[in-house]
């Protein structure tokens, strides 16, 4: 996965899933990173495809809309200071979310991408376990450190991850 900028919020309470995703919304366009058609897609989004999922020990929701919607990719990781109920992707029921992963992309195939490297270490034991158990000034490093991969070396000249606390 390419390198893209990195927000992060702990400490943070929502009523709910709704009120979750308008922050990350209207954080999101504040940062410049999406288009103001940005908050209600990502509303619009989740409607139709929520994105909770169940894990083995922890929920988490991966919320994202379509790239049109984005001017820059990033990651916005959010550890609320409770879990947050979010509809879950293959079910009506609710599930407590410990972990808010907001995808913005601007390359579609970027997206699978992205999907698949963020499916493949949340299955790995320790990895949700430590992004919900470091201190939180070291969360942003610890999630860049096992998400992005090496870029190919001509790749080298774009920017680096970097850790943004909200």
């Amino acid at each position: 996965m390419q390198p893209c900028d990195l927000f992060i919020k702990t400490q943070i309470d929502f009523a709910d899933a709704e009120t979750a995703l308008r922050h990350i919304g209207q954080q999101m366009l504040a940062q410049g990173v999406v288009k103001a058609s940005y908050p209600e897609a990502l509303l619009a989004r989740e409607a139709e495809f929520p994105t909770g999922i169940a894990l083995e020990r922890h929920a988490v929701a991966i919320p994202h809309c379509s790239a049109e919607h984005a001017c820059r990719p990033a990651l916005y990781l959010i550890r609320p200071t409770a879990p947050v109920p979010f509809q879950q992707a293959d079910d009506a029921c609710l599930v407590a979310v410990s972990l808010i992963i907001a995808l913005i992309v601007t390359d579609p195939q970027q997206q699978l991408v992205l999907l698949r490297t963020l499916f493949s270490q949340l299955q790995e034991p320790g990895f949700l376990d430590a992004l919900l158990s470091v201190p939180d000034d070291e969360l942003g490093a610890y999630f860049a450190r096992h998400l992005f991969v090496p870029c190919p070396a001509s790749d080298l000249q774009q920017k680096q991850p970097q850790g943004v606390v909200l």
